[in-house]
């Protein structure tokens, strides 16, 4: 599943039939060499020589900013242009793609301007060109970092506006229902299976030219060459969910070019985890999350009447769930699209309230207000197309970026055993990554993340419950990153931490993007305020 953006969306998941919200970067530069060793091996040093070539060509290009096109809903002052990268960095001449980049200027004086900051918000598949929407609607949270820096988003590799790729019809993709994604017998595994092999052939049908180089490093030599474009020396990155891999894939590649680096709800960067038990252990940290939220619903029953214990909800959740299982509610909400939207409230806090709301209605009587909430739209033909695109782009990553199991009995073992305690998003995770146990295309050890030369201290910021990305991978990271600090927001679960309102972490987050400046040690804060019913 992905780590997912800051802002909700749903993805319909074609292959595996389970709904998935698709949460689970003005003047030459000399283009420094990458780090060549860190990944290892010759192919490194020509891709390492590859970025340089392209990053000094970006440099001298610089990027031809426009006003955005109409469609792409930004408005002015916002700025958009491309940036030209390689499709492959160890032929840096040969098949050239696009990249989307925006901007906004920092709000403060010429003398308070420290560069661009770079922001990428997850997925893999995200697109960060809503990020200086940040400082045209005036986001508090934001308002001090906007005086320093100019906030730049871009279109990764793959997605959007940039070269986009696809697997699938994007109608085909979100129609509904989909089959419930815990299986009842062989037969459904079977089906779940064939669905996931097809699924991997049309990405090789309508993408295959871009997979094998549909990978996190490429990524973040792609981010190398817009911060030359940028006129940029040095790189200042925000990174949320695997925008965090992509920071510490970045900073192992090219840790002098690194001058701040925000990393906020960590991906576990070990090569272990990367990708197939970083997915399992996302059931474990679900289950934890969905039952804090069952907590909180039960806390508030005099709102809601869903039940006063955990018991009760979860009673209320299995009932639904077989309601929806024997007849599809309005024709077209199954147990896929249940969890679908139900998954947001362990992603987030900010849908806590609003879940347990469109919940409370069903079970008054309202059963459209829950069609209306999980139900696809078709007539939404952009918004399906996105959420196509995004789960092309998150399968291609993770499927390229490493290489995973290919025997079924192993994924059937491991999803069976841990569904037993983890069973709200177990199967669907499964089915939404088994497209990676056929992936057509070449696929890559993980960068082995670790502190190099030149590198400056990082801040890693953390929720202690966070579902999407265990807490452990903060721990992880903050272990092979030497000189970062963390920032661990205690009894809290909201994936993407430094968007949120919380008076302990927001000015240590300034204070570092402002003056470099990390805490003398690690520090813990209390959480933030807990939704209102």
């Amino acid at each position: 599943m992905r780590g997912s953006r800051p802002k909700r969306r749903v993805a319909a998941l074609g292959s595996a039939g389970a709904l998935v919200t698709a949460t689970l970067i003005a003047g030459a530069v000399a283009a420094p060499t990458a780090n060549a060793k860190a990944g290892g091996g010759h192919g490194q040093d020509r891709e390492a020589r590859g970025t340089a070539i392209a990053a000094a060509r970006a440099a001298k290009a610089g990027i031809d900013w426009q006003d955005c096109p109409a469609d792409w809903n930004l408005a002015k002052p916002i700025q958009c242009g491309y940036v030209t990268v390689p499709l492959d960095y160890a032929k840096p001449y040969g098949k050239q793609i696009k990249l989307a980049v925006d901007r906004i200027g920092n709000t403060g004086t010429k003398a308070e301007r420290q560069g661009a900051l770079i922001y990428n918000p997850g997925g893999p598949g995200g697109s960060g060109l809503r990020f200086p929407a940040r400082v045209t609607n005036k986001n508090a949270v934001w308002a001090n970092a906007a005086k320093a820096y100019d906030f730049v988003g871009f279109d990764p590799r793959g997605v959007g506006k940039s070269t986009p790729i696809s697997c699938v019809d994007p109608q085909e993709f979100v129609k509904a229902p989909k089959a419930d994604p815990v299986p009842d017998s062989e037969a459904d595994k079977l089906a779940q299976r064939k669905l996931a092999r097809e699924y991997a052939e049309g990405c090789q049908e309508r993408s295959g030219w871009m997979l094998p180089h549909m990978t996190t490093p490429n990524t973040a030599r792609d981010l190398d060459v817009i911060r030359a474009a940028l006129g940029e020396k040095k790189l200042n990155f925000l990174g949320v969910s695997y925008g965090t891999y992509l920071g510490a894939v970045y900073s192992t590649l090219f840790p002098g070019h690194v001058r701040r680096m925000v990393v906020d709800s960590v991906v576990n960067p070990s090569r272990e985890k990367i990708w197939y038990q970083a997915n399992l252990d996302q059931d474990v940290a679900f289950e934890g999350r969905w039952k804090d939220w069952q907590d909180w619903v039960a806390k508030n029953d005099a709102t809601y009447h869903l039940g006063d214990t955990r018991a009760e909800v979860q009673q209320q959740w299995l009932k639904l769930r077989a309601t929806a299982k024997k007849s599809p509610l309005g024709g077209v909400v199954g147990p896929a699209e249940l969890i679908s939207f139900f998954q947001s409230a362990p992603y987030y806090d900010s849908a806590w309230a609003p879940t347990a709301s469109v919940f409370s209605k069903y079970v008054a009587g309202d059963t459209q207000a829950l069609v209306d909430a999980a139900a696809p739209d078709l007539s939404d033909t952009a918004g399906n197309a996105a959420s196509e695109n995004g789960n092309a782009v998150y399968t291609a990553v993770e499927c390229a970026d490493a290489k995973w199991p290919t025997s079924w009995q192993r994924w059937d073992r491991d999803n069976t055993r841990l569904h037993q305690d983890h069973p709200f998003m177990t199967w669907a995770n499964a089915w939404m990554n088994l497209p990676c146990a056929t992936w057509p295309a070449k696929q890559q050890t993980p960068v082995n993340v670790k502190t190099g030369k030149g590198l400056p201290g990082v801040l890693i910021v953390q929720s202690e419950r966070d579902a999407a990305t265990p807490y452990e991978g903060a721990v992880e990271l903050h272990k092979r990153l030497k000189g970062s600090r963390l920032i661990t927001e205690k009894d809290a679960g909201s994936h993407g931490v430094t968007s949120l309102v919380n008076p302990c972490i927001n000015p240590r987050v300034d204070s570092y993007l402002l003056t470099g400046e990390l805490d003398a040690a690690d520090v813990t804060c209390a959480p933030h305020a807990t939704p209102k019913p």
